[in-house]
């Protein structure tokens, strides 16, 4: 007797392109920035400006605290995307991306992401299509405070194999 189990290669975790429906949008679970996370970010980036770092130097700006860096934001923000698996296994490249900080990130704030599909571009030749997506890094008190567009080629259910597989 023998049994049948799928496996990661049977089915994607995430959505094919024809999937996605345009206006739709998605929700993170939310995700709080600890002065951890901040310091662990300028270790690994190299970047100590004291506006992030330094609590006293910080006291004295027009925050009145470190501020965590906007690429940190960033950081979270993709992660926090990924948590969602809406593209994992389907994802073939992300592609480009604009982005703008609209507002400060700080210690103890609690983000969430919300993701919508703004537009779609099939690729049937390659297997794929682009989809353009709008993405705001939300705080706790419902403030956008980092806004832009990801663009991501995305596998079509109809492509015979999956473009990020080698065909040897």
């Amino acid at each position: 007797m023998s049994e049948s189990h799928a496996t990661s290669q049977d089915r994607p975790r995430g959505l094919y392109f024809e999937e996605f429906e345009k206006d739709v949008e998605l929700v993170t679970p939310a995700r709080t920035v600890t002065e951890t996370d901040i310091q662990l970010f300028a270790g690994l980036t190299g970047d100590y400006n004291q506006l992030h770092t330094d609590v006293e130097f910080a006291k004295n700006t027009i925050f009145g605290r470190p501020v965590a860096h906007g690429l940190l934001g960033l950081s979270i923000a993709s992660g926090l995307g990924a948590r969602l698996g809406f593209i994992e296994g389907t994802a073939v490249a992300f592609r480009e991306l604009t982005w703008k900080f609209t507002g400060a990130v700080f210690a103890s704030d609690t983000v969430h992401l919300k993701i919508k599909v703004a537009h779609k571009k099939a690729m049937p030749r390659l297997g794929m299509g682009m989809i353009t997506f709008d993405v705001s890094l939300v705080n706790q008190e419902g403030e956008v405070v980092q806004k832009g567009q990801w663009k991501a080629l995305i596998q079509s259910k109809e492509a015979k194999t999956s473009p990020l597989m080698r065909q040897d």
